[in-house]
Parts: structure tokens; C-alpha cells; sequence
């Protein structure tokens, strides 16, 4: 029989494995959350899904823009923009991190609000 403290501490876990990768954010909801469902757990795995599309959108997104940018003007100055937005991402993502890791319901900048409304059925 598993225990409340059992039950949350699979939440936790949850939350953190979420944070590396898509694959890593399936992991979680598969192995940990499915079946045993928490508020924290669920609360993380909500902003990391939507951390992970927008990262995913962004990056390729700017990526192909800028590159085609750069193929037609030679403009090489652009690659420091998106070093920029990896380090926004970056910054975003070791937030959240910590916050999973302290077992927090604490919303990552930008991400964190609109990705509970937008997941509420996770």
C-alpha cells in the first residue's frame, strides 16, 4: 500500500523528468503520472508541455527564418539573436527545474499561467 508521502514524491519525480526533453516529459506522464495522478505532478507536467512546443516552435521556427535570411543575405549577425532565445529558454527551463525540484507549484515566466489553462484535462 502506498502512502500520501509515496503518492506526492511520484509527483515530484514526474515534474523533474518532465523537464528534459519531449521524451523525457513522455516518460514522466507514462511511468509516473498516469496512474498515479497528483496535483504537483499534474501542475508540472502541464507547463513542461507546453515549455517543450513552444521551445520546439520557436527554435525551428526561427531557425529556418533566420537561415533562410542568412542563405539570401549573407547577414551572419542574426546567429546571435537566436543564441539569445536559447538563453532566455535556458533560463526558463532551470526556473522550472528548480521549482520541480523543491516540490513547488511555482509557474515558469511566460509559460507557467497560460499552460494550466491550456492543459487542464493533464
Amino acid at each position: 500500500m502506498e502512502t500520501p508521502f509515496a503518492n506526492q514524491q511520484n509527483g515530484k519525480v514526474a515534474g523533474i523528468i518532465s523537464y528534459f526533453t519531449i521524451i523525457g516529459w513522455l516518460i514522466a506522464y507514462f511511468a509516473f503520472h498516469q496512474n498515479n495522478r497528483t496535483s504537483l505532478g499534474s501542475y508540472q507536467l502541464r507547463q513542461t508541455l507546453l515549455f517543450h512546443i513552444v521551445l520546439m516552435v520557436v527554435r525551428w521556427g526561427l531557425a529556418l527564418i533566420l537561415g533562410a535570411v542568412w542563405l539570401t543575405t549573407g547577414v551572419f549577425s542574426l546567429y546571435y539573436f537566436l543564441r539569445v532565445v536559447d538563453v532566455v529558454f535556458l533560463i526558463i527551463w532551470i526556473i522550472g527545474l528548480i521549482g520541480a525540484i523543491n516540490g513547488e507549484k511555482k509557474p515558469i515566466p511566460f509559460l507557467g499561467e497560460p499552460a494550466q489553462n491550456m492543459f487542464s484535462n493533464i
